[in-house]
């Protein structure tokens, strides 16, 4: 009998606000579209970063024939087998907790398997390169791709060593702008939450003010704090059911056509993420969204449930 009554009053509440109702509604929908959209970009960054990491290499150019700018390259030559079996001693003595594996790359090797990939035919700047021209290179897998720094701390300014390049730094700069970007999103969307708890709160309390005689006259016949507050709990709550689960919906369907319908496809050397995140990341989502609703009709209510 009494969740009979709870429910009457519920539904006779919703009735009475409906364009409230509404209005938390859409609020709550914008609101948990921006987090989704936030939580959705963060796990695409961390899925890049992981995948990229996990492959990216710390390049050791060796010194080339010819003329080099860097002061380890003065003699012109470039470094012999037993110069370079001496540099890798030193990366497998000093740097053994750092690297986990090193891969030597021939000149005639680079040249090959790479350089005619890029340059069809060898020609670079309207010149035709050989292999002659190419350097040899040392590929160093690292345990930990963060700690790159030691590497170069170690090999930069070695004799025979041109420099040495970190494939992070071509990734990181993406990075920043989409950490950025997701920055903004987060922004956004903790105001329009900010936005949703106060028009909440103020639909509630609408609420409760358009029917206080009702609720003193429940008060009266003994009826409990929680008996009267949960019907005004109980809306806010359907609103933002509706809200968070329409933002769900949205989240789902641009991710399903616009990032696996068409960028996967587009953009084949990444993995994005698809439907399957959408729906690990909806009950949390629609959780929130309930929760946010309650804090929100409990903190309104409180002036009406005192004695």
């Amino acid at each position: 009998m009494r969740l009979r009554f709870v429910l009457s009053e519920t539904w006779t509440s919703m009735k009475r606000n409906m364009s409230m109702i509404l209005s938390v509604t859409l609020v709550t929908f914008i609101s948990f579209v921006f987090i989704g959209a936030s939580a959705l970009m963060q796990a695409q960054i961390q899925r890049a970063e992981t995948e990229w990491y996990d492959k990216v290499e710390v390049v050791v150019w060796l010194c080339p024939d010819g003329t080099s700018q860097a002061a380890t390259c003065s003699t012109g030559k470039s470094p012999t087998q037993s110069e370079i079996a001496q540099i890798e001693d030193t990366i497998h003595n000093q740097l053994a907790d750092s690297v986990a594996s090193i891969t030597y790359v021939s000149k005639a090797d680079y040249y090959k398997n790479t350089f005619v990939k890029q340059y069809p035919g060898g020609v670079y700047q309207g010149r035709t390169l050989t292999a002659d021209d190419m350097q040899d290179t040392l590929r160093l897998k690292l345990k930990d791709p963060t700690k790159y720094q030691a590497v170069t701390e170690v090999l930069s300014g070695r004799k025979g060593v041109e420099e040495v390049v970190d494939q992070r730094q071509i990734f990181e700069p993406v990075f920043t702008v989409l950490n950025r970007a997701t920055a903004v999103t987060v922004v956004l969307a903790a105001v329009m939450v900010l936005v949703a708890i106060l028009l909440t709160g103020t639909t509630i309390r609408m609420s409760a003010a358009s029917r206080k005689n009702e609720t003193e006259i429940m008060r009266l016949v003994g009826a409990s704090n929680w008996t009267i507050q949960l019907p005004f709990i109980l809306e806010g709550v359907v609103a933002s059911l509706i809200g968070s689960g329409l933002a769900v919906g949205a989240l789902a369907i641009v991710t399903n056509t616009f990032v696996t319908g068409w960028l996967a496809k587009s953009v084949t050397w990444i993995s994005f993420v698809n439907i399957n995140t959408v729906w690990l990341l909806a009950p949390a989502l629609i959780l929130g969204a309930v929760l946010l609703s309650i804090l929100a009709s409990v903190i309104s209510l409180r002036r009406y449930l005192k004695a």
